[in-house]
């Protein structure tokens, strides 16, 4: 048989050719083929925790497995942690919410995903921070919505400005996008802003909530946007603050009226989330309460680490991280091209951090830092930040 050389045969859909790279993995994968070729590197590139999953999560997955739960579930998930969920944000954020509203799914990509498809007819825009997770606008577009960035300064803690909102409503908008704490800044939207943003939706866009970060904040706690509108959309999962990145479990808290077709879209696209997993995240939720505060605190004093340092170096963050495990900094007194500063730190220096220009083009002049890494290694390539900056010029403090 004869193969045609008809690049028909070969093409690929132009939202998959033209979807930006993301920059964190990109950058990830870089230092690690440094790290094979025999090189040192410092990673505080990617947000992952580098804790291994609480012992009382994996005993539960390991008995789950043993009792032979390796098998399709129901589409919403296992009742248990359907209620275990609806507990936790009694609890936490003192919001009543039906199990019946909880829908489980394959990590909160997904179920970010799940909830796009489910809102957006092509055309419809999406209203976010710029910048915002570097993931947003590509999940957007997978259903062919817009992105419609609205710009945020650090001078006003990164929080979304509403009369810039009001500014950029038309009548394709659907949805607004809300990130707290904020991935790549760190930074709370306030309970204020929240209501401020609600009263000037004004019931004419849904409100999307991605409260991944929850749980992980070191002074006020982070607010839920069902605390002030119930008909709001949540995404969460237990990447973040159960240390559980490779379980890939997540979830979406929805209004009734979303139930049922994202269950449908679940189960055509997905089936359900992973069996065993579930029941590792139900004993996450009741039983992993110490392992989370220890782990809180050790952000905590890690974040205090690098703002102490980035201070020192000349660097200092203007806006705190509140809350996950970032500092966004701005670099602009040492280079107009964060890309190729990146790139230069990573193989002058050793150290892994991400372009922010990964966050839409508000990020352009800054870095993430994550200190999601161990005290001593954040201390290392600290250090090693501070010998490069010293290279470019830029004074000690």
């Amino acid at each position: 048989m004869m193969c045609s050389s008809d690049d028909s045969l070969h093409r690929v859909s132009r939202r998959a050719r033209d979807m930006p790279p993301f920059l964190a993995m990109e950058v990830l994968e870089q230092a690690r083929r440094l790290e094979a070729a025999g090189r040192s590197i410092v990673h505080l590139e990617v947000g992952e925790p580098d804790f291994p999953t609480p012992a009382v999560v994996q005993e539960a997955g390991i008995r789950a497995l043993r009792e032979g739960h390796t098998h399709y579930t129901h589409s919403l998930g296992h009742p248990e942690l359907r209620q275990a969920i609806a507990g936790w944000m009694q609890q936490h954020c003192g919001v009543g919410v039906s199990p019946d509203r909880v829908i489980v799914t394959l990590g909160s990509s997904a179920a970010m995903l799940l909830a796009f498809a489910a809102l957006l007819e092509p055309g419809d825009e999406v209203l976010m921070t710029d910048p915002c997770y570097a993931c947003y606008p590509n999940f957007v577009s997978a259903f062919g919505g817009r992105s419609v960035r609205i710009p945020v300064s650090e001078r006003d803690a990164f929080q979304y400005d509403v009369d810039a909102v009001l500014a950029r409503f038309t009548a394709r908008s659907r949805v607004l996008l809300l990130n707290s704490p904020a991935n790549p800044t760190g930074t709370l939207t306030t309970p204020e802003r929240m209501r401020a943003l609600i009263e000037a939706a004004g019931g004419r866009v849904t409100i999307v909530s991605d409260e991944i970060y929850h749980g992980l904040t070191y002074a006020e706690r982070a607010h839920s946007i069902l605390e002030f509108e119930p008909d709001a959309v949540v995404v969460n999962g237990f990447s973040k603050l159960f240390a559980m990145t490779g379980w890939r479990l997540g979830y979406l808290i929805v209004p009734e009226w979303l139930v049922r077709p994202i269950q449908k879209l679940q189960q055509n696209l997905f089936i359900s989330a992973p069996d065993f997993t579930q029941f590792a995240a139900v004993a996450a939720l009741q039983h992993a309460a110490a392992d989370v505060e220890h782990m809180r605190r050790c952000y905590d004093e890690r974040r205090r680490l690098v703002l102490r340092r980035l201070a020192e170096i000349g660097l200092p963050v203007l806006c705190e991280p509140a809350g996950a495990f970032y500092a966004f900094v701005n670099v602009r007194r040492l280079t107009d091209d964060v890309l190729a500063f990146s790139r230069e730190m990573l193989e002058h220096a050793g150290v892994a951090v991400t372009p922010g220009v990964d966050f839409g083009p508000g990020g352009a002049g800054y870095v993430r830092v994550s200190y999601a890494n161990s005290l001593e290694q954040i201390g290392i390539g600290l250090h090693r930040i501070a010998a490069f900056v010293a290279q470019r010029g830029v004074p000690q403090a």
